[in-house]
């Protein structure tokens, strides 16, 4: 599979680490592309693959092309190329709030198209991204997306109209996560603990607990009761957070992503 990556950046970075560690690497054949002759030479010297400025050579020798460039720069990029992009091809985009109709539009309307919502644990290969299918894109199409994105951790498809809800939920997620512990770590210094101790906890209790809702496929609500003796420590606990309203916090948290996700796409 000939992959290209147009617009090399981070996550194209994590995507080209994870299909060469992957069990079918030697599948996979990737070009990418960045703005600058000098940070091409960088990314071809440090993943050792073929990096260079000219977007119309990746797309006409590329079978996937995966579009990595910010949101305000794809129409213009798409619409110099749109006669690169044939039916051949399939385009699979990671522009935020951009639907699989403006892709297509701005790409010809020959090419199949996907769009992706991944997030940045990609770059560890525990990545969560969702996928919708798109005009001309078939089973087969979803199936090669589903592949690439597999090498970066989890994937998941849903209709175009959740895909806002994605953002907002996974897209932007880390980011209340890493909140979360930062909050946690300051309160493990509050009782004393010191700080790369408490931040050690946090993360770690973060993951493990994140790692049983996936192992054990329980409601999250039946694991917390596990956790929560009758009279013990951790009903005071949550008592506390139910007071200062995390729960309905982070629910407005994802609706207020979600809504700014669909905002970006009126100003494209």
């Amino acid at each position: 599979m000939k992959i290209g990556i147009l617009g090399f950046g981070k996550m194209g970075e994590a995507l080209t680490e994870g299909l060469r560690n992957s069990r079918d690497s030697a599948q996979f054949a990737i070009q990418a592309t960045t703005q600058s002759q000098q940070s091409a030479e960088d990314a071809a010297r440090k993943l050792k693959i073929n990096c260079h400025t000219q977007n119309t050579k990746l797309i006409q020798e590329s079978e996937v092309i995966i579009l990595c460039v910010k949101p305000h720069q794809a129409e213009k990029i798409l619409k110099q190329h749109s006669g690169d992009f044939t039916s051949e091809k399939l385009l699979i985009s990671i522009c935020a709030s951009l639907t699989t109709d403006l892709i297509s539009n701005w790409s010809g309307k020959k090419a199949a198209v996907i769009r992706a919502m991944p997030n940045t644990p990609c770059l560890i290969r525990e990545g969560m991204t969702c996928l919708n299918v798109g005009p001309n894109a078939k089973e087969a199409h979803l199936k090669m997306a589903e592949k690439i994105f597999n090498t970066v951790g989890k994937t998941a498809k849903v209709e175009e109209s959740l895909m806002d809800g994605v953002t907002g939920l996974s897209g932007c997620g880390p980011a209340y996560i890493y909140l979360i512990i930062e909050a946690l770590s300051e309160a493990g210094v509050k009782v004393g603990l010191p700080r790369k101790v408490a931040t050690l906890l946090s993360a770690q209790t973060l993951l493990g607990a994140a790692k049983m809702v996936l192992k054990r496929g329980e409601h999250p609500a039946a694991l917390k009761d596990e956790v929560t003796t009758p009279a013990g420590c951790t009903i005071d606990g949550l008592m506390a957070l139910e007071e200062g309203k995390l729960r309905v916090t982070l629910i407005k948290a994802v609706l207020a992503a979600a809504k700014r996700s669909q905002s970006l796409r009126g100003s494209s």
